[in-house]
């Protein structure tokens, strides 16, 4: 069976990406979850220091792009089978992978609150979110839904997942239909089993906390109590 190996639920967006592809695809994983702000030294879990990381026996993945491929090569559905549709797929999770700088740098992921973001945010954050909102009205329209390549959840979907994330804590604004499938993202089992560990988790992770702090302000917290 393969191991995964992420981070905090409430932060680790990165994580995310591949435990939900495995869960909605029904690919069994052992998961290991070790948290930020521990004082964990993740180079001795990761070649680079980061999770998410997929060992499969003597094979060690890393990087969720890389993990993705990893699993396409063992399981049908990673990606979509139409080749059309398997294109704009990888193009639009290879855009998420390396792109929307200002969307991820201001609005990083937090599960568990919501925020009110101040006046001062850069202008490439609303070029960012005109930008998601245009990828995924163009993948909805040209391959007919419910998700962003076609009838079923692929990786594509699985990538903009903790983007899913972030439109709703930090009530930002897309239009229609992006807007209802960032809803339906958040709305999956796979998802919804994710929040409910996020919301649990009593760790907090100052560098995580203090990014949220500079750009905007909790107007709601949903997590359970800090630790000590």
């Amino acid at each position: 069976m393969y191991t995964l190996w992420i981070a905090n639920k409430n932060y680790s967006s990165w994580s995310l990406r591949p435990w939900v592809l495995m869960q909605a695809l029904g690919i069994p994983f052992d998961e290991k979850l070790v948290f930020f702000g521990t004082g964990v030294d993740f180079r001795t879990i990761s070649p680079t220091g980061k999770v998410p990381v997929l060992v499969d026996g003597a094979t060690t993945v890393w990087d969720s792009l890389a993990i993705a491929e990893y699993l396409a090569e063992r399981h049908p559905g990673v990606w979509p089978a139409d080749p059309a549709a398997r294109a704009w797929a990888r193009s639009a999770a290879a855009e998420m992978h390396s792109g929307f700088a200002t969307l991820r740098r201001v609005c990083s992921m937090t599960v568990g609150v919501r925020i009110a973001l101040k006046d001062d945010v850069p202008a490439d954050l609303g070029r960012d979110v005109a930008r998601l909102g245009a990828l995924w009205g163009e993948g909805l329209s040209r391959f007919g839904g419910p998700f962003l390549a076609g009838p079923a959840f692929t990786a594509v979907d699985a990538f903009y997942c903790p983007v899913a994330y972030r439109v709703r804590t930090y009530g930002l604004s897309l239009p229609e239909p992006a807007a209802t499938y960032g809803a339906r993202l958040t709305d999956l089992p796979a998802m919804r089993a994710w929040e409910t560990d996020a919301l649990a988790e009593t760790i907090r992770d100052a560098e995580h906390d203090a990014e949220i702090a500079h750009w905007g302000r909790i107007v709601e917290d949903r997590r359970a109590p800090a630790a000590g």
